[in-house]
């Protein structure tokens, strides 16, 4: 979108999914706990904002088809597990609390981003959600004390602790270099990848931490960048989004 007042093209808008959670979590006023609050952590706005973008929230009440037209780019945030059912599995000890309407959703909202070539971010579930949707599944569960110890949630949420290693050649590669240390925060990780999906970053352990789609502008990090100040992930978006956008104003 040009901006004529100031002559030049308005930052592209990002769309951010966040969550439906009860008001109870607010402490409203009695009769009012069941009322339905749609929940973004301001982390990711904070990081879109950061990287030159226009962070856009999306409401599962939207048309998903209407959202991936008029947005410019996504990010898929973390949160609870995607339904294993979804992928071919089953719901088991370890399974946290899964949402079938924010799958639904999101599914939606992603198969329409990538039938119209749309980058996207995927972070933690969000990277999962890519390699799901593309026909690849999950571990159902990464015990804590197994390796890196992913499942842990003992250490703040900007504390480093393991290494992850990219493979050349790889847009991750591309925005880190050949390695980098990363926080973690999930106790599932992509088992085998689906269609099209490559893994592009792994702990010492094995377990992948980066994905992406073949020939597309799509990567999925299994860490929560959002959590450091500065991320490039969050710039890469943006100026791809910003790119795409451009191109296709201009073949209009």
């Amino acid at each position: 979108m040009q901006d004529a007042r100031r002559g030049h093209r308005s930052p592209p808008l990002i769309g951010l999914t966040g969550r439906r959670v009860p008001a109870l979590v607010l402490g409203v006023p009695h009769g009012w706990a069941d009322a339905p609050i749609d929940a973004y952590f301001g982390e990711y706005a904070q990081s879109v904002t950061a990287g030159g973008g226009l962070p856009v929230h999306t409401p599962m009440t939207a048309d998903p088809r209407e959202l991936a037209q008029r947005c410019d780019g996504f990010v898929f945030s973390g949160g609870e597990d995607v339904d294993p059912v979804r992928y071919g599995g089953v719901v088991t000890p370890a399974t946290t609390v899964v949402d079938p309407a924010r799958d639904e959703f999101e599914i939606a909202l992603l198969d329409a981003a990538l039938a119209l070539g749309k980058p996207v971010l995927g972070i933690c579930r969000g990277a999962q959600l890519i390699n799901v949707v593309c026909g690849g599944t999950l571990m159902p569960d990464l015990a804590i004390g197994q390796g890196d110890s992913h499942a842990s949630y003992a250490y703040p949420r900007t504390y480093r602790r393991h290494e992850v290693r990219f493979e050349e050649g790889s847009i991750s590669h591309r925005l880190y270099g050949p390695a980098i240390s990363v926080n973690s925060f999930h106790h599932q990780a992509v088992d085998r990848p689906g269609a099209d999906v490559a893994v592009t970053g792994r702990a010492a352990d094995g377990v992948a931490e980066a994905i992406e789609i073949e020939g597309a502008a799509v990567l999925g990090l299994q860490w929560h960048p959002e959590c450091f100040d500065v991320d490039p992930a969050f710039s890469w978006l943006v100026d791809v989004s910003r790119t795409q956008n451009t191109d296709r104003q201009d073949a209009a």
